[in-house]
């Protein structure tokens, strides 16, 4: 069973990104409390991150079909009553804690969601005790055995296919120092380990406190990423892929938290320019990408090797896509009809793609198989699973080039609303270059003065004592018609000149690895 959930996650997600499992003990028992972003991919994440078995609290509203509560008390779930489900019948929970203090005397190791529901939020919603008072009893009966461990899950799209997956386990949370507190006063116990696990588990994710900062953060995050991760790869020679995106978005949240403590009208002007340019994005049906795209025109053979990569790798594209549409379309119809909330989205396209893609995989080759002899059967039975992940690929590469073709178009026949965008991106990104500055600054102790995309092109170049005048600009409105649009949007720019250190690199680099 594991191996085949293990390969599913494979096919639907990028590799799983496992931190820390060796905080897990491989005996004895353990509790790990884990956020909730995305129902039930949740459990299967985590039970196959782990050699362990995992018993899994769910909620008891799952064992109401009699052939579910069958298979998932075979995979050792403990069902738990919640006040939502039935807010008469609590009192099962006293056996569902029973239960729990059994496994864990047995040396067990159980897994609980302590905010109690599952949720689309950006961070760790209020906790329930339920998970500290499993933890005290246990300590109180069985001292210095128990291991409390915090788990965040992080998913990067959790509705995308192929999207980036997250599983970072804590450090143990001690038990102990709470125990002669448990036998004083329960409840302030309870509540101190509470708030601990809370801490711990908001650590280990991208915790964003308040609900209304999380879209700005993605739109600082959309727009600036791209500069940090070139930054990164300058000053630490890694390559994209290597940079962990969690990580810079740990940054851009502790940035945008900074500025909301010390300089809230200047978030408040940021956001309010992001949503003036998305409304132009709307306005011209375009993406930011494609804009970007137009700021940064690929070396010429960089455009070769895309070339060919198109041309070698649409018989791949047609193949897979034949082979492997109704599979891939028929789940995420599904979902998009049965997902009553956004995290149930990725859990019915999962199980109808579990479905789906081997009832058409046999099919698909028992007509092969009529057809063909064995080795011929064998090898198409091979390349489904390979082709359906190329055509998948092939179909974003084609859905981003369509994008720039559409932004291309809207550049020749509406010139100046084109200007207006690449102005208007080119001016926030050089606003957030300068909240970039300032927010690293205290922390090197650096008296810098950072400005404009200009800047950023100089520290690339590995120029970074240089002195850029009126002339300098000038010289690019010559050579490019769209610079005149973003020379007036940063006229500021020409009337100083500034240096840049060394050092910001090195801040940057330096805060990553923290």
């Amino acid at each position: 069973m594991r191996l085949v959930v293990r390969f599913w996650l494979w096919f639907c997600f990028k590799p799983v990104d496992v931190r820390h499992p060796e905080r897990v003990p491989a005996d004895g028992p353990v509790l790990l409390c884990i956020n909730h972003p995305n129902n039930l991919i949740d459990s299967l994440v985590v039970a196959t991150a782990l050699r362990r078995k995992v018993h899994f609290l769910a909620a008891s509203a799952m064992f109401r079909n009699p052939l579910v509560a069958r298979f998932l008390r075979a995979c050792g779930a403990i069902p738990v009553c919640r006040k939502e489900d039935d807010p008469d019948k609590m009192d099962p929970n006293a056996k569902a804690f029973a239960a729990c203090f059994q496994a864990l005397g047995r040396g067990r190791l159980i897994a609980i969601y302590p905010e109690g529901t599952t949720h689309a939020e950006a961070r760790v919603q209020r906790i329930k005790s339920g998970a500290a008072r499993i933890a005290l009893g246990h300590e109180a009966a069985r001292p210095d055995e128990l291991s409390l461990v915090p788990v965040g899950l992080t998913f990067e799209a959790r509705k995308s296919f192929l999207g980036r997956v997250l599983v970072s386990f804590g450090e143990p949370i001690p038990v102990a120092p709470y125990l002669e507190a448990h036998r004083q006063n329960p409840s302030k116990a309870i509540d101190a380990l509470t708030r601990a696990i809370q801490r711990a588990m908001e650590a280990e994710i991208v915790h964003v406190e308040r609900i209304e900062a999380t879209e700005l953060v993605g739109a600082v995050e959309e727009l600036h990423r791209g500069a940090l991760i070139s930054e990164l790869s300058v000053t630490r020679g890694l390559d994209a892929w290597q940079i962990d995106p969690i990580r810079l978005s740990r940054l851009i949240v502790d940035a945008v938290t900074y500025f909301k403590a010390r300089d809230p009208e200047r978030i408040e002007r940021l956001w309010q320019r992001i949503r003036g340019y998305r409304a132009l994005l709307a306005e011209y049906r375009v993406k930011d990408e494609a804009v970007q795209a137009r700021l940064r025109l690929p070396r010429r053979r960089e455009r070769g090797r895309r070339a060919w990569e198109a041309i070698v790798g649409f018989p791949f594209f047609v193949y897979g896509a034949v082979v492997n549409g109704l599979p891939y379309l028929i789940p995420r119809w599904l979902a998009r009809r049965l997902a009553r909330k956004e995290t149930d989205y990725a859990t019915v396209r999962f199980l109808a793609s579990v479905v789906a893609f081997p009832l058409f995989w046999t099919l698909e080759t028992w007509v092969v198989g009529r057809l063909t002899g064995v080795a011929g059967t064998a090898v198409f039975a091979l390349s489904l699973p390979l082709t359906g992940l190329v055509a998948y690929r092939y179909l974003v590469g084609a859905g981003r080039l369509r994008s720039r073709l559409r932004f291309g178009v809207l550049a020749f026949t509406r010139k100046q609303a084109a200007r207006c965008l690449v102005a208007e991106r080119e001016a926030i990104v050089a606003e957030l270059e300068r909240a970039q500055a300032d927010y690293l600054a205290p922390k090197q102790s650096l008296s810098i003065r950072y400005t404009s995309a200009d800047a950023r092109r100089a520290m690339r170049s590995s120029r970074l004592t240089t002195s850029f005048s009126i002339s300098s600009l000038a010289s690019d409105v010559r050579t490019s018609r769209f610079a005149v649009r973003v020379l007036r949007t940063r006229s500021w720019a020409a009337s100083k000149s500034f240096r840049i250190s060394s050092s910001m690199r090195r801040a940057v680099s330096s805060l990553y690895s923290r």
